[in-house]
């Protein structure tokens, strides 16, 4: 029976849904969906369906859609107010031209964008710019602040990054959702053992005086006084019973066997120390992918404009580059923190979505590639959704 992966993208301009019909039809676009919203990231709930994509922005403010029939409608929970509700308030034809009308929203202007979402059981979670978590127990209808990560010792001190200060990783242990893990830029990696009653922030160096190839970068943005680089760009968790979790910092891949207490410097062997996603793989905790970029300064593109996906099979001991199938030559493109994904095949599929609007598709872990869809908006971010 032919493989029919569902992916959910997140763009600038909307979500969209991926299905891959049979090898001799392609792949389906639908969309865009969510009233041409900036999506930042989608994600679908296996058991019952329900797909959920959040956004928004300094225009219409931030909220979390909602789609229980695979995309065919949405519902919209607004979040925060934006300019447009300025706008339409002092302009009634205005107002009426874009169907605007009064709304209470339970945030105000505290935030201007959804950036992330994670399931933790029957929680929804919701990571916000600037960075605060969000939860709701009502499937995405209502929402309320996680406030014990503000009130973190540490807030004071967390600086944006380039994209602001946002949270845009959140990770959940399948078998006990109580566990969450937490990535925010540049304030770095945060877990919960008791479903957000408590934090703790998790940056330590396993090796604090040890040299690898990250720490041999000069970069303000590098490893130093005993912590990794507190600009994490993804974080993705190994399966299995223990806690292995791996990185993808502004300097470097790191990987930690103990849920993020301390990492340790796996980037020897990647043309470069900078880049965004990480993939692990669904069974065998050892088998990692990444997208490395040639740097911050330099383009963010990938390294001599060859695309490759850099595969580890040893937890990082060890790179080899993946590139059939993929542009080798003048491509210049950038694959964002929350722009690649996997299924749960055997084999395992991949996928990563680029800023130039292309979709590419791997069904043997990464041997293989094939662009399956182009000419999107900038992908900002690429989800499976497989039903159980």
């Amino acid at each position: 029976m032919a493989r029919r992966p569902v992916l959910l993208v997140g763009t600038t301009k909307g979500a969209f849904v991926l299905e891959r019909r049979d090898e001799d039809v392609g792949w389906a676009v639908r969309g865009p969906f969510c009233d041409g919203w900036p999506i930042n990231h989608v994600v679908g709930d296996p058991v019952t369906g329900t797909i959920w994509a959040g956004g928004g922005g300094e225009w219409s403010g931030a909220g979390v859609w909602r789609s229980t029939d695979g995309g065919g409608t949405w519902e919209l929970s607004r979040l925060t107010t934006g300019a447009m509700d300025a706008w339409a308030a002092a302009d009634p034809e205005f107002a009426a031209a874009v169907g605007w009308s009064p709304q209470d929203v339970p945030f105000g202007e505290e935030f201007s964008q959804v950036w992330s979402l994670g399931l933790a059981g029957d929680r929804l979670y919701a990571g916000t710019k600037p960075a605060a978590l969000l939860a709701s127990d009502d499937g995405g209808v209502t929402w309320a602040e996680v406030e014990s990560l503000r009130r973190h010792p540490s807030a004071e001190e967390w600086n944006p990054g380039a994209a602001g200060l946002v949270l845009h990783t959140i990770l959940a242990d399948p078998g006990d959702p109580s566990r969450v893990w937490l990535g925010i830029s540049a304030a770095g990696v945060f877990a919960s053992k008791d479903a957000g009653v408590q934090w703790e922030r998790r940056n330590a160096l396993a090796l604090p005086d040890e040299p690898d190839a990250a720490a041999a970068v000069d970069h303000p943005g590098g490893p130093g006084g005993g912590e990794v680089g507190l600009c994490v760009h993804h974080i993705v968790r190994a399966p299995g019973p223990g806690d292995v979790l791996y990185q993808r910092n502004h300097v470097g891949v790191w990987r930690s066997g103990d849920g993020g207490l301390t990492w340790s410097d796996i980037t020897a062997g990647l043309p470069s120390t900078f880049g965004f996603p990480m993939r692990v793989h669904p069974r065998d905790p050892d088998t990692i992918w990444t997208i490395p970029l040639n740097g911050d300064m330099e383009g963010r593109y990938p390294p001599d404009a060859a695309a490759a996906v850099w595969r580890s099979t040893d937890g990082g001991s060890t790179w080899e580059a993946q590139r059939a199938g993929l542009p080798q030559e003048s491509c210049f493109f950038t694959v964002l923190r929350q722009a690649m994904a996997g299924d749960a095949g055997d084999p395992a599929g991949l996928y990563f979505g680029t800023n130039t609007g292309s979709v590419f598709a791997s069904l043997d872990e990464g041997e293989s590639w094939a662009e399956v869809a182009r000419h999107l908006p900038t992908v900002l971010s690429v989800e499976v959704l497989e039903r159980t």
